[in-house]
């Protein structure tokens, strides 16, 4: 194909929360990808007390549970983030996909715990997430089973120690009988662009540049900033996450899996497509 018919790719722009974002900032550069971070997201700890209470009892009693879900690497983080109870020989540990995989993996080697508890979608699922875990860990399910869910909320959304996230999974971990309990291990807050922000968000929405969004909230934060005019396109890790680059404004929203491979794979297939 013609140079002619290639679309230009000027800049990759990195929307994870960092310290997520300066890694895959790094990563793709080194794959050749002019990549720059713009958290459009931030991790930080359950605002309330009782959240956080909650998530300290669950440090000390989680050895009690037959499995603990953990909804993303943030989650893993920290709830490790201070001591844990000392582990048991049993427990299972599921993630959503292989970046919360890792950061199990991370989290658990110093505790003796290796990655045959760990239970992910397969590395050749369509699209990692809690669909295509369950089919994984709902043989581990029968009434009386205890799950911990590991999850965040959202900006504004305080006041459940529970939080949210993952409803669908834990549905179906009740309608097979199990016990579900969930704590907040921490607090999304979007991060607004500001009027200083202006001259960067208008150079950024023309067509050379591609959005990597991993999160619906982080497009979220786009809403009443993205120019009416904009041409960027999105890169969405999720079929839910391409809706809302859509509905946003995003012309043209690729999709893929959330794993470095993909992404690449994501960003040559659009600088080599035909316009």
């Amino acid at each position: 194909m013609s140079a002619k018919a290639a679309h230009a790719i000027d800049r990759v722009i990195v929307t994870r929360p960092e310290p997520e974002a300066a890694r895959w900032v790094e990563s793709l550069r080194e794959r050749g990808w002019a990549a720059e971070a713009w958290p459009l997201l931030r991790i930080a700890e359950p605002a309330d007390g009782p959240a956080l209470e909650r998530l300290r009892t669950w440090r000390v009693a989680w050895p009690k549970q037959d499995a603990l879900m953990f909804v993303s690497s943030a989650a893993v983080q920290r709830f490790f983030a201070e001591p844990v109870a000392p582990p048991n020989a049993h427990t299972r540990f599921w993630a959503p996909g292989p970046g919360t995989a890792r950061a199990l993996l991370q989290a658990l080697w110093p505790l003796g715990v290796g990655e045959d508890r760990i239970d992910t979608p397969p590395p050749a699922a369509d699209q990692f997430d809690s669909e295509h875990l369950w089919p994984v860990v709902r043989g581990q399910l029968a009434p009386g089973r205890r799950v911990l869910v590991v999850r965040g909320t959202s900006e504004g959304a305080e006041g459940d120690p529970s939080g949210q996230g993952r409803d669908w999974l834990i549905e179906q971990c009740r309608q097979a009988g199990a016990e579900v309990e969930a704590c907040v291990a921490y607090r999304r807050e979007r991060v607004v662009p500001t009027e200083a922000d202006s001259e960067r968000l208008r150079a950024a929405s023309g067509p050379a540049t591609v959005w990597l969004f991993s999160s619906s909230e982080a497009v979220q934060a786009l809403k009443g900033h993205w120019p009416a005019d904009a041409r960027a396109v999105a890169l969405a890790t999720h079929p839910r996450i391409a809706d809302a680059a859509r509905a946003l404004g995003f012309a043209r929203v690729i999709r893929c899996r959330p794993t470095l491979a993909d992404v690449g794979r994501g960003l040559e297939s659009w600088a080599s497509a035909s316009p």
